[in-house]
């Protein structure tokens, strides 16, 4: 009974003082310790800590501008979508009046022009047909009362080697017309051009003659087909050429 007594003493006195582990080097009885490293951190941490908020103002100020620059250009483009939707009609509108003013001009232009060379040209067929027929007339339209001035006119309207052949045969021509008294008058019943090569050009003219001398009986009216070369020389023309057509 006495050992039972005295294992249950010891048993009660385990209970009523538990295990207190040892106290490590650097911790007191009374409360948890702290080494030399754990003692710094803190020094140091609050030493930091300055340093730190004004890096974090900074890149917060910098985030909000970002973010501002974002917005003002997200907003900037929503305004100039509407803008640029409304002009983009005034300007294909504009764009397209200027082509066709231009397309206008040029096609305006290069008409007036070829009017302008046809017109020309037209006016330098009239003139070449105009001096042949002239020419026909000149040679077949000649009166012995006044044969010099009839003679001056055609070697008036002639150039190159016709007007050097008729003015060696004109004065052969001039007495045989004054010694016959020998009156001819030419009339022009048809003149056309045949053809043209740059400054020179051939006129077909049909010419009826009547012809009277003195002391004759008077004449049938005698019927020429007459191939006349003329050629420009600036702003006139003369007879360059005179040949008969059968």
């Amino acid at each position: 009974m006495a050992e039972h007594a005295d294992a249950s003493q010891e048993q009660l006195n385990k209970t009523d003082h538990p295990h207190t582990p040892a106290a490590t080097p650097g911790q007191s009885g009374d409360g948890p310790s702290q080494t030399p490293n754990e003692v710094a951190a803190p020094e140091d941490n609050a030493a930091a800590a300055p340093d730190s908020e004004p890096k974090a103002q900074v890149q917060d100020d910098e985030a909000e501008e970002y973010d501002a620059a974002v917005d003002a250009g997200g907003d900037a483009k929503d305004a100039a979508a509407p803008a640029n939707k409304t002009m983009s009609p005034v300007r294909l509108a504009t764009m397209l009046g200027i082509v066709l003013v231009v397309a206008l001009g040029a096609l305006v232009g290069w008409l007036g022009f070829r009017a302008y060379q046809s017109h020309q040209a037209q006016q330098q067929r009239d003139l070449l047909v105009q001096v042949g027929r002239q020419g026909a007339l000149n040679l077949t339209t000649i009166d012995w009362q006044h044969a010099d001035a009839d003679i001056q006119r055609v070697l008036d309207s002639s150039t190159g080697a016709f007007y050097d052949d008729f003015s060696n045969r004109s004065k052969p021509f001039l007495d045989v017309v004054k010694k016959v008294q020998s009156k001819s008058v030419g009339t022009v019943s048809e003149a056309g051009l045949e053809s043209q090569s740059g400054n020179e050009a051939q006129v077909l003219v049909a010419v009826s003659v009547k012809i009277t001398n003195l002391g004759a009986d008077e004449q049938e009216p005698r019927h020429w087909r007459m191939r006349i070369t003329v050629q420009k020389l600036g702003k006139e023309a003369k007879v360059s050429n005179v040949a008969f057509v059968p």
